[in-house]
């Protein structure tokens, strides 16, 4: 455990908390989380440590959200861990060119898709509220393992932000899913590839596991709630939290690219 205040652990955690919602309604909660952690660690941290404890504690509140969306429901599992499989080879190759590249020139390329799917959703009011009509064609099921798994989870290693953002959209574009039934996918994906990132860290030593214990727990109720939240509320309540986070993820990239 580093040596922090107690006031520093409980925003820890009640970062964790919000950010399990955030990333169980829509994605993105990794916009939240990393910050914070970045900010609350002492300054003497490694920045992997801040990567490596923030992936042991989102991957747990993604569990409990996925579990919460396959229970009450209707969730292709066995599609979504086709998708997360690829993701996982994609984030494997994205971070490993990430090494030797700058990633900042890719920045802006990303806001403006940002700035064109916000544009997209909102000119297209009903994006994301119909279910699908029946079950993924060939062509639609192997473009989803492409864009979603290879190409975002490809992003995921490379960059990072908004991936879970990306996936939802993707998913809602490509294989004609609902908002909801797009985010609970995700999820089963996101798992995929948290644990692959994971399992680097841990094997780095980039871990800091009891103070990841501590903000799990939090990021566990912030997750179930969120799925609970998104399936009761429906697909209008996650397209107004989508844009949300889509703003936010724009601001944050902005402010990295040009301000900080």
């Amino acid at each position: 455990m580093p040596d922090i205040s107690l006031t520093t652990v409980v925003l820890l955690c009640l970062a964790a908390l919000a950010a399990g919602w955030i990333d169980a309604v829509v994605g993105g909660g990794g916009l939240l989380l990393l910050p914070v952690l970045l900010l609350g660690l002492p300054a003497h941290t490694p920045a992997a440590h801040a990567l490596g404890t923030n992936k042991a504690v989102a991957i747990v509140g993604t569990s409990g959200a996925a579990v919460t969306y396959a229970r009450r429901t209707r969730v292709d599992v066995r599609l979504a861990v086709r998708i997360g499989i690829a993701a996982l080879a994609g984030s494997s190759a994205g971070a490993f060119l990430a090494a030797g590249m700058s990633t900042d020139m890719l920045k802006p390329l990303i806001m403006v898709v940002l700035l064109g799917v916000a544009a997209f959703v909102i000119l297209r009011p009903a994006f994301g509220t119909a279910p699908a009509t029946g079950p993924a064609t060939r062509r639609q099921v192997l473009a989803a393992i492409g864009l979603a798994g290879l190409g975002i989870g490809f992003y995921d290693g490379l960059i990072g932000p908004g991936t879970g953002t990306f996936l939802v959209l993707t998913l809602t574009a490509v294989l004609h899913l609902d908002l909801v039934t797009a985010s609970a996918t995700a999820k089963i994906v996101n798992c995929c590839t948290n644990a692959g990132a994971l399992a680097m860290f841990a094997w780095q030593g980039a871990v800091l596991w009891q103070l990841a214990a501590l903000m799990a727990v939090f990021n566990l109720v912030g997750g179930t709630l969120g799925a609970h939240t998104a399936l009761k509320k429906g697909s209008g309540f996650v397209r107004v939290v989508l844009l949300t986070v889509v703003f936010a993820l724009v601001a944050n990239i902005a402010y990295e690219q040009w301000l900080a």
